[in-house]
């Protein structure tokens, strides 16, 4: 079952679902919600803290880029608690070289490098989401 909201997809990780897996899933349903207002919604909850920084982190920063990205107006308060921020650099690729570690530091969407997450330009683009190039 693919989760509908940003906190049922925390709670799939938690019970042991794979987290590339089940993020991608509510990406996907996130991008075929027939409103913004169901997008929203679906990120308007705050989901539990896990207690795994790196995830709790990616959690805020996922809820704030897609807030902004698809224009919803508004980005919901729960993105801003400190818990959902590292105290240290993560690179979301295994083993960066020097230039990759480069790369990443300027290409990441402020979403995340303000978190202290470093990964590519476009980090949620899937297959069936919005072109970003059309009007």
């Amino acid at each position: 079952m693919r989760p509908n909201t940003l906190a049922e997809a925390v709670e799939c990780i938690q019970a042991g679902s794979a987290r590339d897996v089940v993020l991608a899933e509510f990406v996907d349903r996130f991008d075929l919600a027939k409103t913004d207002q169901d997008r929203y919604a679906s990120i308007e909850r705050e989901p539990k803290l896990t207690g795994d920084d790196q995830l709790d982190a990616l959690i805020g920063a996922i809820a704030e880029y897609l807030a902004k990205q698809r224009r919803l107006g508004r980005v919901p308060h729960w993105v801003c608690d400190p818990a959902r921020r590292l105290n240290h650099r993560w690179f979301t690729v295994t083993n960066p070289s020097d230039a990759m570690r480069e790369y990443l530091t300027f290409s990441s969407p402020a979403e995340f490098a303000s978190r202290n997450i470093f990964t590519e330009e476009r980090p949620l683009r899937r297959a069936r989401g919005p072109n970003p190039t059309k009007p």
